[in-house]
């Protein structure tokens, strides 16, 4: 990857009826995100239900992407584990099957303390022959990677970027100032033109999986300094974002792109189908919007 700017979408994971991967709807889907300008595809992250996904299905998953988009635009692989062996295993074999950069977990559960953090990540990275991007999203992980700790990692010549979903402005404002070599992704939606605003590079989304065109424009626009209508965008999106996240991700994500007819299938258990009343909620901001079947 050369540069790392714009709307990655975090693609879901489609599934036939029996839960198994239809790889016809991911490639529909690959097309359509290409077409609609998004500027890189994460496969098999939280969004595409990595967690559930075996081994040989996740690696399988990765290659199709990597296949279908053909180089025309980076394809970042989640192979973040909360087994240093098991992540390094993953980001191999992701990297065999032509994946442009990984995305990498902070150890989830177990944890670790400083110094197991900074190797987690290292001794991936040091096996590496492309672009890693650690993802700091404590709310699942129950981690935030210290700020002392991702400046030891900014110096690894493999670790690019990292994907930041704290949700707290003043962490990545500590990283802008004290990790200048990272390329900084907003892991929030509802936070794309504040990280931006601090020299942040794009987002890894959620919501370019129902809205792709709008996202790509957003950070487009802020790119070329029309900042007015990138917050319009912003703006325009806040209450659909925060109706994507009634229920856990990537469940209303799912029901949203079910209701406007792209048929990608059900959920891995234990996600499980959206309450009647959320799925309401759901479907009016999608009507709101002018989103229909």
């Amino acid at each position: 990857m050369d540069t790392l700017f714009g709307s990655y979408v975090a693609i879901v994971t489609p599934f036939n009826d029996d839960l198994s991967v239809n790889f016809n709807k991911l490639t529909e889907l690959v097309e359509w995100h290409i077409a609609e300008g998004s500027n890189g595809i994460v496969a098999c992250g939280t969004t595409g239900e990595a967690s559930t996904l075996k081994d040989d299905e996740q690696l399988a998953v990765i290659e199709h992407v990597v296949k279908v988009v053909n180089k025309r635009v980076p394809v970042i692989a989640g192979a973040g584990s909360n087994e240093t062996p098991h992540s390094l295993y993953l980001s191999l074999e992701a990297e065999k099957r032509g994946a442009d950069g990984l995305l990498l977990i902070t150890p989830y559960y177990n944890k670790t303390n400083d110094e197991g953090l900074y190797r987690h990540f290292a001794t991936v990275a040091e096996k590496m022959h492309i672009p890693v991007i650690l993802y700091n999203v404590p709310g699942r992980t129950g981690m935030n990677i210290p700020i002392s700790v991702l400046k030891r990692l900014s110096q690894q010549e493999n670790i690019a970027a990292i994907k930041e979903a704290s949700g707290n402005l003043d962490y990545v404002l500590k990283v802008a100032a004290e990790c200048p070599s990272l390329a900084i992704f907003s892991g929030n939606d509802s936070q794309v033109l504040p990280i931006l605003s601090l020299g942040g590079v794009g987002v890894i989304s959620v919501t370019a999986n129902v809205v792709p065109k709008e996202f790509a424009a957003m950070c487009a626009h802020y790119r070329a300094g029309r900042v007015a209508e990138a917050t319009k965008l912003q703006i325009k999106y806040a209450g659909f974002i925060e109706r994507l996240f009634i229920e856990v991700n990537p469940i209303p994500v799912k029901e949203a792109l079910n209701y406007l007819g792209w048929n990608v299938g059900g959920f891995r258990p234990p996600l499980y189908a959206m309450s009647e009343n959320a799925k309401k909620i759901l479907v009016t901001a999608l009507k709101n919007l002018g989103l229909k079947k």
